[in-house]
Formats: structure tokens, C-alpha cells, sequence
């Protein structure tokens, strides 16, 4: 049999050398023969060495441009700051320390309502369309976002255009006009954004208002982010000249862009930011100091519930009825040395939209699908989310279940954050590290993310670490580390959010005495109140 196949292979190896185009063809190439004279393979090249005779390959040259974050402060206190990047197109905003914790002294839903407003006319551009005529000269686009602490004007365009993109920049922030009809269409707007989220099947941006609500009442991240539906008719014009007078000043603006020169952006900022006098600047406010709440958020832990019908909320779709829980417990602001370790457990939990982008199975290891989806077939959803802002933040865990199943699924919730305090593998910890560490470097792969972490990061510290600095604080965290940020968030108030048919929620006191356990079960005095 090894004498036949042998010689088979000689003579299979004959007919291919014989073959006079296609060894012509290969001889051309620099190949050779692939047949020893034994009728053997006889691959003696490495891959780790050129083939003979094939031209070295030529690589795409290394652009001279430098990646750093650079920051300048210009004479009004307004910083600027860039990165260079590849391309021919850039993305360059401006960033503001307002937002809605800062409306304690003021009508809510302002922040909301500047959002709604943005981009539309100014001293030099007469409308909206006017504004987007200009920038699809360059191909661009805009969009402004409110948080609860920041402010966001962004466009990207191509960097030909960036001279009118930051002249533009400039109009929209300190010079709108805000007519009355430009109010009239925010309202309209906003009414239905309202309606939109209220009747909408994902009831996550409901339940992140509550929570804030809950975890911080009425003081700073408490503050509602989305306009009282009561206030809608009574915000104007007047109403935000004070606002816009305090906290819409240079010293609390940061210009941010990448792709371009950064002393180019610097000279553009010099040419339209610098003197310019804001259009709501009355002669009432003229010359006044602005008056800026520099409240800490102080978290106070508590319960919002809603009840509602749920029942017919998505008709001729899989979605059952669902009662949603969320239930959070204080964590730390992004400045916190407890930060990255907070990170680090949001993943390990199961948060950061790890059951979503990144491939099949990319968050099938997660405590929260292995210990809580994957043994309990009425859960329908449980996710972990870490909300940090500058002084405080939370930790939660949003969970959704029948209404029959609210009692067991809100002591599943609590028993995962008791264990959280407890013994952490290594596999899981490892596995965290590098799925938060490979999220972190692919989200920054767009250059909107890019512009936004730039700018948040000057605007809170003066400076950006780059993404390699926090790839290697995470790889720094421990077990220890996760389990002192557990422990240090367990001896806090819990904040609870309920929506649904709420029939079967828990007393506050009973999730608040589970968290403190030794077990993290609900004492017997509870569990007997809820037996049927």
C-alpha cells in the first residue's frame, strides 16, 4: 500500500512539473518546486523568512503627526484641546460644566430645553437650515447632548471646513438668538420625547431617572434630567438668561477636536472665542459675577416607585408583561482611587452592554447570566450599570421578571450584591480586565468617542490620560480591590426603583436589612408577608 501511494505521488508530482504554463507561471513568481524527488513534501522555507525571488513588500508610511492630547488655556480661561488623527475628517465641539445638577435654584428641565434649542439661530445664521446648509458644504453633521453635569455641541465635518465649523461652533453656544417660535418647536419636541419614553418597551431611561431620584433626593444628581411635563409651558427666554449668564462663561467651556493641528484649532479659538460678547448678556446682567451652586451631591438612598400598566405596553411583539427593579447602592466619583475597581466589577457583573456588540458568548460568563439568567427561566433581564460622575456615583443592577415573580427576583438582586464582597476567582477577574481593557481601546477607535473623552477628561482634570494609562490601572486591580469597593458600597443606603404592577415589591426596610445580612436573604419576619 506504501509502495502504491508513493508512487502515485511521483507521478502526480511528474505531471505537475510537466506542466509548462503553470510551472512557467510559478517559476515567474519566485516560487519552487513543492515536490522533493521522493515524491515528499519539502517546505524547507520558514514563514518567518521572504520567499526568493518575490518582492519585499512596501508598507504605508507612518504620518509625522503627533497623537498626544495637547491643551492650551487661552486669556478668557476657555482651554483648548486636541488630538491629531488620520483622516479627512474631523470632529471638533464644545464641551460645558452645566447640566441638570445644577438647576436646584432654577426652573427644572432647562438643560433640557438648551438641548431642544441648539443649533438654531444666531446673530450670523438665520435658522436652522441655514446652519446645516453651511456644514454640508464639508459634509458635515451636528448634535448637541445634556447630561446631568455636562454640556455637549459637536459636529464633524471634513478638516477643510473647520474655520467656519468653529466660527459656527462659536455662534451657536454665545450668540443664539432663541425666538419664540424656536421655543414653541422645543416644546413640541420635547412633549414628545416624553411621550416616547413613557411608552416605550425599554423603560431604562425611566428607571435611570428614578434611580438618581432616589439615590440623591432632590439635591444635585437628583435634579431631573428630562423636563417636568408640568414645566414644558412654563420655561422662556427669561428664565434662562440667568442660567446661561452663570454657567455658560469661558472658563467653563472646553473646545475640543481631533484631527487637526492643534495650533490650528488654537488660532481659530483665538479668532472666535476670544471677545465675543454673549447675545443674553441685558443690561441687567451686564458686569455681574456669575453666581455658580457648588453643592457636593450628597446620597441619601431611598425608594421611587411607579406603578403602571404594563400589560399592553408592546402589542404584537414578543415582550410579556414585565415589572422592572433596580436597585443601587453608592459607589465613587471618577476621581475616586476605587474608580477602576468599580469598572472592573461592573463587568464582572455583567454591565457595559456586554450582552450586546463584540461577538456571540461575549458576556455568557458573566456573574449575572451564570448565576442569575442562566438558573432562573422567568428572569428576563439583569444587568449591572456603574453611574460616575465627579463626587459620587452608583452601582446598580436593573432586573425585569413577570409581576408574580418581583419578591424572588428582587432577593436574587440582593443576594448578588452581598456575594459581591466575596471570593472572586481569578478566571473572572482576568476575564473583566481584558474584556473592560479591549471595550475601552475599541470604542476609542471612533473619533466621536475620541473628542468626547478629551473633552470630558479637560474639563473635569485639565488633562487626559491616555487609553494605555487606564489599561494599565486596570491590569493593576485585584481581588482585594473588588472586594474593599464591594464592601466599602455595602455599608450604604440602598436606592430602589420599581415600575410595573408592583403587587408583589418588597418593603424597603426588608431589601435594606437583606443587604446587611450574613446571608444576604431577607429576614423571616419579611419573607412570611408576601406567602399567599
Amino acid at each position: 500500500m506504501a509502495t502504491r501511494m508513493a508512487k502515485r505521488a511521483a507521478e502526480n508530482c511528474a505531471r505537475f512539473s510537466g506542466s509548462r504554463s503553470l510551472g512557467h507561471r510559478l517559476k515567474r513568481l519566485g516560487s519552487r518546486s513543492f515536490c522533493s524527488a521522493d515524491g515528499g513534501s519539502a517546505g524547507s522555507i520558514p514563514l518567518t523568512q521572504p520567499l526568493p525571488g518575490v518582492p519585499l513588500p512596501v508598507y504605508a508610511a507612518l504620518s509625522n503627526h503627533s497623537h498626544d492630547t495637547h491643551v492650551t488655556t487661552l486669556d478668557n480661561g476657555l482651554r483648548v484641546a486636541s488630538m491629531n488623527k488620520y483622516g479627512q475628517f474631523s470632529t471638533v465641539g464644545v464641551l460645558l460644566d452645566s447640566g441638570s445638577r445644577y438647576e436646584a435654584n432654577y426652573t427644572k428641565g432647562i438643560s433640557h430645553f438648551l438641548e431642544k434649542l441648539a443649533f438654531g439661530s444666531t446673530e450670523l445664521y438665520s435658522n436652522r437650515d441655514h446652519i446645516l446648509q453651511e456644514l454640508e458644504k464639508y459634509g458635515g453633521i451636528c448634535d448637541c447632548q445634556s447630561s446631568r453635569d455636562t454640556m455637549i455641541y459637536g459636529i464633524s465635518a471634513n478638516t477643510d471646513g473647520l474655520s467656519e465649523v468653529t466660527k459656527l461652533l462659536s455662534q451657536v453656544v454665545f450668540q443664539p438668538k432663541m425666538t419664540p417660535g424656536e421655543f414653541d418647536d422645543a416644546r413640541v419636541a420635547i412633549q414628545f420625547e416624553l411621550e416616547d419614553v413613557a411608552f416605550r418597551p425599554d423603560a431604562e431611561p425611566v428607571l435611570i431617572e428614578m434611580i438618581h431620584q432616589a439615590a440623591f433626593t432632590d439635591n444635585t444628581l437628583g435634579l431631573p434630567k428630562l423636563c417636568p411635563v408640568e414645566n414644558i409651558s412654563r420655561i422662556n427666554y427669561k428664565m434662562l438668561q440667568k442660567y446661561l449668564h452663570n454657567y455658560h462663561t469661558p472658563k467653563r467651556v472646553v473646545l475640543a477636536g481631533v484631527g487637526m493641528e492643534h495650533q490650528q484649532l488654537v488660532d481659530y479659538a483665538h479668532e472666535h472665542f476670544v471677545g465675543v460678547t454673549p447675545s443674553w448678556e441685558s443690561s441687567e446682567l451686564s458686569g455681574k459675577d456669575s453666581s455658580v451652586d457648588r453643592s457636593t451631591a450628597q446620597y441619601i438612598g431611598g425608594l421611587q416607585r411607579e406603578v403602571r400598566d404594563m400589560s399592553n405596553i408592546a402589542p404584537g411583539t414578543p415582550i410579556p408583561e414585565l415589572a422592572h427593579v433596580v436597585i443601587g447602592l453608592e459607589s465613587c466619583g471618577h476621581r475616586d482611587p476605587d474608580f477602576i475597581a468599580f469598572a472592573v466589577l461592573n463587568m464582572l457583573m455583567g454591565g457595559g452592554g456586554s450582552f450586546s456588540a463584540g461577538g456571540p458568548g461575549k458576556g455568557m460568563y458573566t456573574r449575572l447570566y451564570l448565576n442569575v439568567l442562566n438558573r432562573f427561566h422567568w428572569m428576563y433581564s439583569a444587568t449591572a450599570m456603574h453611574h460616575s460622575y465627579d463626587d459620587s456615583g452608583i452601582f446598580c443592577i436593573h432586573a425585569s421578571a413577570n409581576p408574580s415573580m418581583v419578591k424572588e427576583m428582587v432577593e436574587v438582586i440582593v443576594r448578588e450584591f452581598f456575594n459581591m464582597a466575596g471570593r472572586i476567582e481569578e478566571v473572572e477577574l482576568s476575564r473583566a480586565k481584558k474584556q473592560l481593557q479591549s471595550m475601552l481601546m475599541m470604542n476609542l477607535e471612533a473619533r466621536p468617542v475620541v473628542f468626547e473623552d478629551i473633552g470630558r477628561q479637560v474639563l473635569a482634570t485639565n488633562e487626559r490620560k491616555e487609553p494605555q494609562e487606564f489599561c494599565q490601572m486596570i491590569e493593576k486591580i485585584t481581588a482585594e480591590d473588588i472586594q474593599r469597593a464591594a464592601t466599602r458600597m455595602l455599608r450604604t443606603k440602598p436606592s430602589v426603583a420599581a415600575l410595573g404592577d408592583l403587587s408583589r415589591l418588597p418593603e424597603y426596610h426588608a431589601i435594606q436589612e437583606a443587604l446587611v445580612s450574613k446571608d444576604g436573604r431577607f429576614p423571616r419576619k419579611f419573607v412570611s408577608l408576601f406567602r399567599r
